[in-house]
C-alpha cells in the first residue's frame, strides 16, 4: 500500500536541444497563442517546438486542431526533431534549475519530474477546474507523442535548503542562456548529482499548480490510460514540472471589461457602483492595495471599496469576487464569467492602457482594474479544496518550452 505522506520529485532522462539549436527550438507554452498566433512566431523556424506543440499549423488552415492529422503530424515533426539531432537524449537522468529575470524580477525553479499519484492523492493541489476540451487535447499529445514537452509550473512553501543549493549552482556555467524577444531572460542549469536536491524536496509537503492545470490532469490521465490498457510504464507515471519558492513567484492582475451597462443609464449605474463600494473620483489606475479596484468609466478612473464580509471563505473574500457577485452578476447580468459574452478578461501584462484603450474606442463599457491575487491567496483556497474564480492569476514569466522534455516510454 502507497503511504507516501509527502511530494516526490525525481530525476530524468529526458530530450534536451542541442545548444546550437536551444534558441530556435524553445517556444511559449501552447496554451498563451492561438494557432494564427503559433504559425507567425514559427514562421522561418522549421525547429521551432510549435510544430508539436501546435502541429496545426503545418496543415491547411481549415484543419480541424483536434483531427487525426493533427497529432499524427505532431509526432511526425517529433520525430523528425530527433532524428536531425535538435533534440538529444542525456546521458544520465538529471534535474534542471531554471532562472527566469523579467526586468527586476527573478525567480529561480527546478525542473525534474513529479508522480501522478501525488497529483490525484492532492498532494499537488489545484485552484482551477479543468475544460474537457483543453484536456482531451493535451492528453491525446502526451499519449501519441510519449512525452511531456512542457513544464507544469508548480510552487511550494520556501526551503532555506533548496533555496542554498540553488545559489550555490547559480555560481556555475549554465547549461542554456537565452533571451527572449520579450526580453525575459532564460537560464538553465543541468544538475547530475540529484541527491541533494531530491533529499531536501522530500522534505516539502506539498506543491500547488500555479499554472498548468489542463497539462498536469492530462499527464494523470495518460498515466491511468496506460495502466489501464497494460501499456504503463515507470516513466509514465511521472510527468515534467517546475517548482518555484513561493515567495519568488509574481502574478500579475487579471483586469476586467464590460462590454455594456445592462439597459442602465451611466447616472444609474454611477449611483449603483457608489451605494456598493463607494466611489472616489480621479483615483490611480492601478489600485494601490487588496479591497481596492479602479473602474474606468465614461473617460475617468474611480476608486472602489471592496470590503469582505466577516467570516467569508477564502474565495469571497477576493476582490474578483465581491467584485462578481455584489456588481457584475446583479447589476450588470454577468451571472457566468466562465461563458457570458459580456466579459473580457484582460491580464494585467498588457497593463491598463488597453483598458482605457478598450473603452475610449467603444469596444467596452468599462473596465475594472484589479489588485493581483496573491500566492498565498491562492495556497489558502486550494488548502481549503476550493476553485478560484475565473482568471483570477496571471503569472509572469511564463516558462518556455524544448529546454528539457520528459519522454514516457
Amino acid at each position: 500500500m502507497n503511504t507516501q505522506t509527502t511530494l516526490r520529485i525525481r530525476p530524468f532522462q529526458g530530450l534536451t536541444p542541442k545548444p546550437s539549436f536551444a534558441d530556435e527550438l524553445n517556444c511559449v507554452p501552447y496554451d498563451v497563442v492561438d494557432s494564427q498566433e503559433a504559425a507567425v512566431l514559427a514562421a522561418g523556424k522549421p525547429r521551432s517546438l510549435l510544430h508539436v506543440d501546435r502541429a496545426e499549423i503545418d496543415l491547411p488552415p481549415e484543419t480541424d486542431v483536434h483531427a487525426d492529422v493533427v497529432y499524427a503530424k505532431a509526432l511526425e515533426n517529433f520525430k523528425k526533431l530527433q532524428g536531425e539531432g535538435v533534440l538529444v537524449r542525456e546521458d544520465v537522468p538529471s534535474v534542471y534549475f531554471y532562472r527566469q529575470i523579467m526586468g527586476g524580477h527573478r525567480q529561480m525553479g527546478l525542473a525534474a519530474v513529479c508522480h501522478v499519484d501525488d497529483y490525484d492523492k492532492d498532494l499537488i493541489k489545484k485552484h482551477e477546474k479543468t475544460r474537457k476540451d483543453k484536456e482531451d487535447d493535451r492528453t491525446r499529445l502526451i499519449d501519441t507523442i510519449g512525452a511531456n514537452t512542457g513544464p507544469v509550473f508548480l510552487t511550494y512553501r520556501d526551503s532555506s535548503e533548496i533555496d542554498r543549493i540553488a545559489a550555490e549552482v547559480e555560481k556555475t556555467v549554465p547549461t542554456f542562456d537565452f533571451t527572449a524577444p520579450d526580453n525575459v531572460r532564460h537560464t538553465v542549469w543541468r544538475v547530475t548529482a540529484c541527491s541533494p536536491v531530491v533529499e531536501a524536496f522530500s522534505k516539502v509537503p506539498v506543491a500547488y499548480i500555479a499554472d498548468g492545470h489542463h497539462r498536469a490532469a492530462s499527464a494523470a490521465r495518460v498515466a491511468r490510460d496506460r495502466r489501464a490498457q497494460g501499456r504503463g510504464s515507470e516513466n509514465s507515471d511521472w510527468f515534467l514540472c517546475v517548482l518555484f519558492p513561493e515567495t519568488q513567484l509574481q502574478i500579475l492582475p487579471y483586469n476586467r471589461c464590460i462590454s455594456d451597462l445592462n439597459g442602465l443609464s451611466p447616472e444609474v449605474f454611477l449611483e449603483k457602483v457608489k451605494a456598493l463600494f463607494g466611489l472616489e473620483p480621479d483615483a490611480a489606475d492601478k489600485p494601490q492595495g487588496a479591497g481596492k479596484v479602479s473602474l474606468y468609466f465614461q473617460g475617468r478612473w474611480y476608486g472602489l471599496t471592496c470590503a469582505a464580509a466577516p467570516g467569508a471563505d477564502p474565495v469571497s473574500r477576493l476582490d474578483v469576487s465581491i467584485l462578481q457577485d455584489r456588481l457584475l452578476a446583479p447589476c450588470l447580468g454577468i451571472d457566468d464569467p466562465r461563458t457570458s459574452q459580456r466579459i473580457e478578461f484582460v491580464g494585467g501584462i498588457r497593463g491598463t492602457e488597453e483598458l482605457v484603450k478598450k473603452v475610449d474606442s467603444g469596444k467596452a463599457a468599462m473596465a475594472f482594474s484589479m489588485f493581483p491575487v496573491t500566492v498565498r491567496q491562492m495556497m489558502d483556497i486550494a488548502d481549503a479544496g476550493q476553485i478560484m474564480p475565473p482568471k483570477s492569476t496571471w503569472f509572469e514569466p511564463k516558462l518556455r518550452s524544448g529546454f528539457f522534455i520528459h519522454t514516457l516510454d
